[in-house]
């Protein structure tokens, strides 16, 4: 429906939040490392994370799991010409909101932020998957 790309300007923004945080991560470990807190061969099967770079660790997998039914629901939104500004905005709300779970998990890890701060990405996702399933029933 959009004549331009816009739709993938999320996604790539998305990307980079993941590249931050596999940098926070490796910036955390390589600490770990020299403060002699743990070995560096502990990571070889990385069965245990040191405290400093847990909740990076975990924030971290949280990425590979909504975010693909957003980042699919992006593609599929644009291939299937049902992408506007109503789902560009939704995309964005999805990507702000990760921004600001990421920074809460990594930082306080505080639940009462975090939570709803989830369900804004969940519903953004939710809302970008009606939408496209509406202009598919309708098209």
């Amino acid at each position: 429906m959009t004549d331009t790309t816009a739709m993938f300007w999320p996604m790539i923004a998305h990307a980079f939040l993941v590249f931050i945080l596999y940098y926070l991560l490796s910036s955390r470990r390589v600490a770990a490392v020299r403060s002699g807190l743990v070995k560096a061969e502990q990571f070889r099967e990385n069965l245990s994370e040191p405290a400093g770079s847990l909740l990076i660790h975990n924030n971290l997998k949280n990425q590979f799991e909504l975010p693909m039914l957003f980042h699919v629901g992006v593609l599929a939104t644009f291939i299937c010409n049902a992408d506007n500004i109503g789902t560009i905005l939704i995309a964005w709300i999805f990507v702000l909101s990760r921004y600001a779970h990421s920074y809460v998990h990594v930082t306080s890890n505080r639940l009462r932020l975090r939570r709803p701060l989830f369900m804004v990405g969940f519903a953004a996702t939710f809302l970008l998957w009606a939408w496209l399933a509406v202009w598919l029933a309708t098209s």
